[in-house]
């Protein structure tokens, strides 16, 4: 497992982007899973940094086993609802992921904060 933590910002995604992809291609994943990959691990981490505590942490943990490769992303967050399920980008989300699932726990270092997670999971394509 690979564990990244960045300040929950904007301009911290491209780290998670290149971390999955290094990681995709060493999995030897096709170029096109790799690109859905990036892009969902994008998605994910932004609808998690607009809801996230001010000066929260995005951690990133990724795990490659058996052709698939699965992504979960947190931040503390104030929001006890997490991110919404009927927009556009929680869509483009489902569309580039086999699954996809967020889920919001109490924070036990925040006593009015939540963890927020979103996971997903791509499979590798096995060419025969």
């Amino acid at each position: 497992m690979v564990e990244v933590r960045v300040v929950a910002d904007p301009e911290q995604l491209p780290v998670m982007r290149a971390v999955v992809g290094d990681l995709a291609m060493r999995a030897d994943f096709d170029v096109d899973t790799i690109a859905d990959l990036r892009l969902a691990v994008d998605e994910a981490c932004s609808s998690l940094v607009r809801i996230a505590a001010e000066r929260s942490q995005l951690v990133g943990r990724f795990r490659t086993e058996n052709d698939v490769l699965e992504f979960t992303a947190e931040v503390n967050s104030p929001d006890a609802s997490g991110p919404r399920k009927n927009t556009f980008s929680w869509r483009v989300l489902s569309a580039l992921s086999d699954n996809v699932a967020s889920s919001v726990q109490e924070s036990e270092e925040h006593a009015d904060g939540h963890v927020v997670r979103i996971q997903l999971s791509k499979g590798r394509m096995v060419h025969e």
